[in-house]
């Protein structure tokens, strides 16, 4: 089958296409600015990437066309449509589908699914879940929306591991609506028979009006998982208990509260994990924040339900090394008295995953007795919920434990200053990537660590941040 993609440099659409170029389809796509690393990948897998959306691309035709939720019926000031290649594909009637549908169908349908959903920690919980699966020799396939430095790819087909029925794959499980044509959520393509719901909270502004729509997304999700599958929820989330609430059909397994099946006891770089308060294994790694303890419970919890036991998921999670773009260390630079300034890079975007973020490092600091080390929080509200204004009043919540917060303000139709004001001078906004750059070198201490948050590229300030420092 020769398939081409609309919106085939994102995260999940490029995915798609690695998925379906190892399945020995041809692939080609096409993309507003074409732009690496996605580019990159693609073009190294032998596949053919436009630039635009011209419907002189319908004379590739190709078997079908796979429509990315990027793609809309907008039209331009002037008139004329965004996308022109989808308004020729209308009136040509040729074959379309959606990236989750045809995931759904050529690559999900014989295989056990295990779906990672919720608002924050799906990226990281997924790889987690994978790297446990691929420890135990089963080979799993998966889709995952970031780059686990154990795999170096984001998605692979994986193989048939004995003793199982089905492959597996884990697929990092989005709530965001699946096409322009479809506007339920992505993972209701997946039919899981194992699904994680790790939290819920309210985001993506731009397509739900409130938690509620969320919520009933969610439900819909677990009106597709069998009854032999698992759900395993977080405990410690009411909004995932709404969501059981309206009815669940499938075993229960819960993880983070004081009675659920699966607990920790410890924090800072160890910690021990019990199932029904017996102790099954035991974790120690690099990463910071109880967020992290309970990816790695769902994580657990999730490859137990395909025969992995808590003790050897333990041991693998002991040498998992995270993703990028997860508190990843961009660079340090030493000063004069031996000190470093470190640059971190982290996905955090929405107020709560900002406030994790903040937090993980601060108690990881503290742990180590490095309590007068300051947190320099740098962060762009770049997200359509953030971009819309919808979350600004959770801002100085999210900085609280950050020791000086950095707003770059480009693109905004809210006032950040405001919305910071009860910061005090904790709290700067700058415009232009050159001013917040001044604004950071001015204020940095040796021992400092900048932290760098947003879902884009962020302009490349980290290696701006980086020559910087080594210059003052």
């Amino acid at each position: 089958m020769h398939i081409h993609i609309l919106g085939i440099c994102g995260t999940f659409m490029g995915g798609l296409a690695a998925l379906a170029r190892e399945a020995g389809h041809t692939v080609t796509g096409c993309d507003a600015g074409v732009y690496p690393p996605m580019s990159e990948q693609l073009r190294a897998l032998g596949i053919k990437l436009i630039e635009g959306y011209g419907v002189d691309q319908l004379q590739i035709k190709p078997d079908l066309f796979v429509v990315g939720n990027v793609v809309s019926r907008a039209r331009l000031a002037d008139g004329t449509p965004r996308y022109p290649l989808m308004e020729a594909i209308l009136d040509t009637g040729a074959p379309y589908t959606s990236g989750p549908q045809w995931l759904s169908e050529h690559v999900l349908r014989s295989r056990h699914v295990l779906a990672v959903a919720g608002t924050h920690g799906k990226t990281t919980t997924a790889s987690m879940l994978a790297w446990v699966l691929d420890q135990a020799g089963l080979a799993p396939g998966f889709l995952i929306g970031g780059v686990p430095l154990d795999f170096g790819i984001s998605a692979r087909l994986g193989g048939h591991a004995t003793g199982h029925e089905r492959p597996l794959f884990v697929i990092e499980a989005d709530e965001y609506d699946t096409a322009f044509f479809d506007k339920r959520s992505k993972f209701v393509h997946y039919r899981p028979r194992t699904a994680v719901l790790n939290n819920l909270e309210f985001d993506h502004a731009d397509i739900f009006d409130d938690l509620g729509q969320i919520e009933r997304q969610f439900h819909h999700l677990l009106r597709t998982v069998p009854r032999q599958g698992r759900v395993i929820i977080n405990d410690l989330e009411e909004s995932l208990a709404r969501v059981l609430n309206l009815g669940l059909w499938s075993e229960r397994c819960g993880f983070g509260g004081a009675v659920s099946d699966f607990t920790t006891e410890g924090d800072g770089s160890g910690f021990q994990v019990r199932r029904r308060g017996q102790p099954v294994g035991a974790v120690r790694w690099a990463l910071s924040g109880t967020h992290n303890q309970l990816n790695a419970l769902a994580a657990i919890a999730a490859a137990e339900h395909v025969g992995v036991a808590p003790a050897a998921a333990c041991a693998a999670l002991s040498d998992f090394r995270n993703v990028r773009r997860r508190m990843e260390v961009r660079g340090s630079v030493p000063r004069a008295n031996g000190v470093a300034i470190t640059v971190y890079d982290d996905f955090a975007h929405h107020p709560t995953a900002i406030r994790t973020t903040v937090d993980g490092l601060r108690q990881q600091l503290d742990t180590m007795g490095r309590t007068t080390d300051r947190i320099l929080a740098v962060f762009e509200p770049r997200s359509n919920t953030m971009k819309l204004g919808a979350m600004k009043s959770q801002l100085p919540w999210a900085l609280e434990h950050a020791d000086l917060a950095f707003c770059h303000t480009a693109g905004l139709d809210w006032d950040a200053a405001a919305a910071l004001a009860p910061m005090g001078e904790r709290a700067r906004v700058a415009n232009t990537l050159d001013a917040l750059v001044q604004q950071i070198g001015q204020a940095v201490q040796a021992g400092d660590h900048v932290v760098c948050m947003s879902n884009g590229s962020f302009g490349g300030i980290h290696e701006l941040l980086l020559k910087k420092f080594q210059i003052s």
